[in-house]
């Protein structure tokens, strides 16, 4: 089962990391999402398929949290 650990710069809040765990959630595939604010990171772990990490991306994106980085 594919995990990655991705830096996204402008996690804030606790209102961005409660936007992007719960719009990742809904993803199908998604098995566990957790976001740090103090870290601005984003942990995922999924199952392939249906997700890819494309399309964990492109939502991250869409929502307005893009990744700066792959961090694992």
């Amino acid at each position: 089962m594919p995990n990655k650990t991705a830096n996204i710069s402008n996690i804030n809040c606790g209102h961005c990391t409660n936007t992007i765990e719960q719009e990742l959630a809904d993803l199908e595939g998604i098995v566990t999402v957790k976001a740090s604010k103090e870290d601005k990171t984003v942990t995922i772990e999924w199952n392939e398929p249906p997700a890819t990490w494309g399309k964990i991306t492109e939502l991250l994106v869409e929502i307005g949290y893009p990744v700066n980085n792959q961090l694992t």
